[in-house]
């Protein structure tokens, strides 16, 4: 690790706009080069990881006990000609002899690493990482000055040395694991925010998401005081349980920051209010001293947000957390029907990749568990105002900057034309409004634009038995029992009220002037990762308008949000048909282990099942459908504008030719055509199997493969899955390859070709990772070439 200037310990280790973590050292003195040292070990890893066998049987030796006969006692093997400190490059050999005696035991090295002998690559590169995790620690501990930090250094160094030598994984001994007190900070600051601000409107509770995203990613990498700087400080207070804490943070937040093998968790998710309340005022001033110091360095947009709302923010959350009878610390606070506790999508995952925040209404007001609303089009000031629980990005609201960052593959139509004719398209003269009744319109699209209008409105409700009933709920839920007996005269009256009016039960209810016209009963199974679909229905008079198509599309949206990606229900002869149209189909994706004894069976139904893309917004997507193909329509017409000159007809059939080549007809060029390449395809399966698989081990031995042995992790590379929304990886392609994904080269290219674009897309042209892309993309083509799959 490099060196660097001291950091105060109880400080950030950037700007109040963001911050990196800081690494263990000597007080906390390396937080400057925190990002620095860890990506630096990363490499390190990489490179240990990329070595011939015998180098990593000799690095393991170092940390392994002597295996010779005699019981002897050695408990790692010692080179007898170590290496200079530090190492000379031009005397470094790549050779490694297992016969060279150990200098203390006088033992082989071959008799140190017998227990290696076969061991998987995999099982041997994790223990390469601990390997470096433990040497890096050993540093730590001599450079450490303070007595608390260095023993948990010392004895994190013993674990990981300890997991070498009996080849398991580390496991941290305590008397509690986390989370370590409940409700989280993560969880509080939720509380709070809801607690505080669910009453205000869109824009602002927007506005809050933003500061409680900022409040949470500084703690997640604050570095906090040493016990003894705290006693110090604050003479009086009993330290024993801040203590506790400081070992806590250190062994599950901070080391596993740079020391990978151990088990890595967010501040905020595992520490409550005990922690909090120790940090808060320390980081409170230090935090708006430093925004005050560094204002003019703060992008415009962020500068009001910083030093205006930033301070307002801390002040109202300072009162909650030393409050002592402050609602938000309870285990209750917003209790569901069930008893337990909603749950609520956190605010914050550090680095800052950032989940949203869902608010519910007011608990005053309405139930928060069983009415959420997921129609952003009419905000009323009544207590049914809808919830941001399911509220859409309207679609005039423009995309962020990271958001309209696209990775570019190899023949994608130039950005700037795109954006030229997208202008064209978003001006909405210069399309005209689709009929309703034209064959071209969307299944849903009478119904998106009467939501839009305010006609109609989408809620999840639900019975509670804890919470005092609402009165406007309870008489939607009498309609919807009404709606569903109507429709579905089969099902007996009583399961319907029984199911509609269980609290385990939800509603996705359509409200047209204020009265229930359809609505999907359904059953959440967070556990098994599924969703049952019981009822689903839209009175008579009602039908044929889209309302079906867009109650499902919010559906889908809603059970995304809460990262529940599969529907099952049983489907009887006349509803087959709606849902295929839905996508739902009788192969089921979810393991059959999974839901049965949870879903009751059905005689003379069909089950049917629907797995859902969380990249999908489901109630816009006929709207990107439309644009898409408005956007091939344009592109196809400035072609035709560009290509004015008409050929003559061929005449050479006439003449008796039989065939010509595709190239010659005149014109054909000119269209953009190019002949297809003529590499050559295999049709045997089993030998493009073997073949892909030769190419992909040549990949992966490449000096210049290891930035894409793995997936890009969030701790090593902030923002990178806002950047790039298709990640590949050498790892994934090897999993893709087993399981017989590659039945063309193309696809096997492709995705080979993605890791490569992807890197020039995130990294500078300067750094190592692209120079490392454009190498390893040469010798990729090379291999492709010699395999014959291309044109040489």
């Amino acid at each position: 690790m490099a060196d660097s200037a001291g950091i105060q310990q109880g400080s950030p280790a950037i700007g109040a706009a963001g911050l990196v973590p800081a690494a263990p050292g000597a007080g906390g003195t390396e937080g400057s080069g925190a990002a620095g040292g860890s990506a630096r070990i990363a490499v390190k890893k990489a490179q240990l990881r990329s070595s011939p066998r015998p180098k990593k049987l000799e690095k393991l030796g170092v940390y392994s006990s002597c295996k010779a006969e005699g019981a002897c006692k050695c408990n790692g093997w010692k080179s007898q000609n170590p290496p200079p400190t530090p190492p000379r490059t031009d005397q470094q050999s790549n050779t490694v002899n297992l016969q060279e005696p150990c200098r203390s035991c006088s033992h082989t090295l071959g008799d140190h690493v017998t227990h290696l002998e076969n061991v998987s690559e995999e099982e041997m590169n994790r223990l390469l990482g601990i390997v470096l995790d433990v040497e890096y620690l050993y540093t730590c501990v001599h450079k450490e000055e303070d007595a608390d930090t260095k023993q948990v250094y010392f004895s994190l160094f013993k674990l990981l040395r300890k997991s070498i030598l009996q080849m398991g994984k580390p496991m941290l001994e305590a008397q509690e694991s986390p989370p370590f007190e409940k409700p989280s900070i993560e969880q509080g600051v939720n509380n709070f925010v809801q607690y505080k601000f669910s009453h205000l409107p869109s824009k602002e509770r927007q506005t809050i998401m933003e500061l409680a995203k900022m409040f949470l990613n500084q703690i997640n990498y604050w570095q906090l005081e040493t016990p003894s700087q705290r006693r110090q400080r604050v003479a009086n207070e009993d330290v024993a349980g801040y203590k506790a804490n400081y070992t806590r943070w250190l062994c599950y937040c901070n080391v596993p920051q740079f020391c990978d093998s151990l088990p890595q968790y967010e501040t905020t998710q595992i520490f409550g209010r005990t922690l909090l309340r120790s940090v808060f005022t320390v980081m409170r001033k230090q935090l708006l001293e430093q925004a005050r110091q560094e204002k003019d360095k703060l992008p415009p947009e962020k500068r009001t947000l910083i030093l205006t709302h930033f301070p307002k923010f801390l002040s109202m959350l300072e009162e909650e957390v030393y409050s002592h009878s402050s609602p938000i610390w309870s285990q209750d606070f917003l209790a569901g029907a069930s008893g337990g506790q909603i749950p609520i999508h956190t605010v914050i995952s550090a680095p800052p990749v950032a989940r949203p925040l869902y608010y519910s209404t007011s608990p005053v007001s309405v139930d928060p568990s069983t009415c959420g609303s997921v129609s952003p089009a009419r905000k009323t000031a009544s207590a049914l105002e809808p919830s941001p629980v399911g509220e859409k990005r309207k679609p005039s609201e423009p995309l962020n900057h990271e958001e309209n960052k696209r990775p570019r593959v190899v023949g994608d139509i130039p950005m700037e034309l795109i954006n030229e004719v997208m202008a064209t398209i978003a001006d909405p003269a210069a399309i005209p409004e689709t009929s309703l009744l034209s064959a071209h319109s969307a299944r849903d699209e009478a119904a998106r634009l009467e939501e839009r209008r305010g006609v109609i409105e989408f809620h999840v409700i639900g019975n509670s038995l804890n919470q005092k009933p609402n009165k406007r709920i309870l008489m939607w839920l009498v309609g919807l029992q009404n709606v569903f007996s109507h429709q579905l005269p089969r099902m007996p009256k009583e399961y319907i009220t029984r199911l509609v009016f269980d609290p385990k039960h939800k509603t996705l209810s359509l409200i047209k002037d204020g009265r229930v016209i359809g609505g999907i009963c359904f059953r959440m199974f967070p556990s098994q990762g599924f969703t049952e679909i019981v009822f689903c229905a839209v009175t008579s008079n009602e039908q044929v308008k889209g309302y079906g198509t867009h109650l499902m599309n919010h559906l889908k949206e809603y059970h995304i949000k809460h990262e529940i990606l599969n529907f099952l229900t049983y489907a009887d002869e006349y509803a087959i048909g709606y849902f295929k149209k839905q996508g739902f189909s009788k192969d089921i994706k979810v393991p059959k282990a999974k839901y049965v004894g949870y879903i009751k069976d059905y005689e003379g139904a069909t089950l049917m099942g629907c797995e859902l893309n969380p990249s999908i917004p489901y109630t816009e997507f006929s709207v990107i459908i439309k644009k898409q193909k408005e956007i091939i329509k344009k592109l196809i017409e400035r072609k035709q504008a560009q290509i004015r000159k008409v050929y003559p007809g061929l005449s050479c059939f006439k003449e008796g030719v039989r065939q010509i080549p595709i190239e010659s007809i005149p014109g054909i060029r000119e269209t953009g055509w190019k002949p297809v390449g003529k590499g050559k395809e295999l049709k045997d399966p089993d030998q493009l199997y073997s073949t892909l698989k030769t190419i992909l081990q040549h990949v992966k031995s490449h000096q210049n493969a290891w930035p894409f042995m793995e997936p890009v992790k969030k701790t090593e590379a902030p923002g990178y899955y806002q950047v790039i929304r298709f990640p590949m990886d050498l790892k994934t392609m090897s999993e893709r390859l087993k399981s017989r994904y590659y039945t063309t080269r193309k696809l096997f290219m492709a995705d080979m070709q993605r890791i490569f674009t992807n890197c020039r897309e995130y990294n500078p042209p300067e750094s190592e990772y692209y120079k490392c892309a454009n190498l390893l993309e040469k010798f990729f083509y090379t291999k492709i070439k010699e395999a014959g799959l291309i044109e040489k």
